[in-house]
């Protein structure tokens, strides 16, 4: 031991215990992602128990590794096992987390997001060495699907039906035929729900990443809004003066190459009795009230992302706590003469009106 520090044996081992508990989960987010994109989870929801066989059947996929897939699932209990009859049984509770992708409970995606993050890693510790950060363009594909997936969770079960109606002169706008804009829309699903559940609204999404704007013009298709749904591959930047009703950032500020530009380039294409709405990941820019689950999410992703593909290009890299402070001070400086933390409870959400 270096110095004269004592080492208390007990918590040493606790210690050890712990990194290797979180060494287990990660391996075993690893088969839970292999569960997700095979459909094996699917499969089992609503099943009652089944065999291997059974389940081998139901899911397509290798009887030897399925025993084995499911043998991880029940020491990690995700899966009950019955013993004397030798089936495997997905509870109601976790098909809601695991199968379930209409559930509001559906967290599935965040495997896909794990493993997306595992394969950058490397790249991203060489800029640990090398200072810089990581272009969007390195990322696996995968990451930015995992990423819509996990938002749209957020989307089909608050969006419309909770964060909207706080805000009355959004709806009332976007029911009168009003024009929003989704800035850093990534696959567009927060922009073509908000123009199905207003048949007479327009909307615009832009993203810098060509490959989620080329998935959110198929999904605007898909759903029948391409009419009123246009999305273009840029920045807010982009956006034309006084022209929005309604402008919406939604997990962007944070990690926003250049946060000031772009509540600026806000305040300039909005009129001058819009709204723009800020969602941001709730937590604090005090590290010590983060100590958390989600803290350590939200600090791990935005180490291996958020902070990397801003300081890719010398951004200001916030990282994800940036807190309500800065968000006020980015908002003032922008030109914004009205700041409101919308009074919404949400675990995961931190929701800030902002007006001209």
């Amino acid at each position: 031991m270096a110095g004269n520090e004592k080492l208390d044996l007990e918590k040493a081992r606790r210690v050890a215990q712990g990194v290797m508990g979180d060494v287990a989960s990660a391996l075993h987010i690893q088969l839970c992602y292999i569960g997700d994109r095979l459909g094996i989870f699917k499969a089992m929801m609503n099943a009652g128990p089944l065999s291997i066989d059974a389940l081998a059947a139901a899911s397509g996929v290798d009887r030897r590794y399925l025993r084995e897939w499911a043998a991880a699932m029940v020491a990690a209990q995700y899966v009950d096992y019955d013993k004397s009859a030798q089936t495997y049984f997905l509870a109601p509770e976790y098909a809601a987390a695991l199968a379930d992708d209409q559930s509001p409970f559906f967290v599935a995606s965040y495997f896909q997001t794990a493993q997306a993050a595992a394969a950058i890693a490397p790249r991203v510790a060489q800029a640990f060495k090398d200072g810089g950060g990581v272009d969007q363009s390195e990322y696996p594909p995968s990451l930015f699907e995992a990423f819509e997936r996990n938002s749209g969770t957020r989307y089909r079960h608050k969006l419309v039906r909770k964060w909207l109606p706080a805000m009355p002169q959004v709806v009332q706008a976007l029911d009168h035929g009003g024009i929003m804009a989704d800035v850093g829309c990534g696959g567009g699903r927060a922009a073509v729900m908000i123009a199905q559940a207003f048949p007479n609204a327009r909307a615009v999404g832009v993203d810098v990443h060509p490959e989620s704007i080329a998935r959110a013009r198929e999904l605007a298709a898909h759903r029948g809004v391409a009419d009123r749904v246009t999305f273009e591959v840029g920045d807010a930047g982009s956006l034309p003066a006084e022209k929005f009703d309604f402008v919406s950032t939604f997990d962007v500020v944070h990690d926003a190459v250049d946060p000031a530009g772009l509540m600026r380039s806000i305040h300039n294409a909005i009129k001058r009795d819009g709204t723009y709405l800020v969602q941001e990941i709730n937590v604090s820019d005090q590290l010590t009230e983060n100590i958390s689950t989600l803290g350590k999410l939200g600090y791990s992703i935005s180490t291996l992302y958020c902070l990397a593909t801003s300081l890719a290009h010398e951004g200001a890299g916030l990282g994800i706590g940036m807190g309500e402070a800065k968000a006020r001070e980015l908002a003032a400086s922008a030109g914004f003469s009205q700041f409101r933390r919308l009074p919404i409870k949400d675990e995961v959400a931190i929701l800030f009106e902002i007006r001209p």
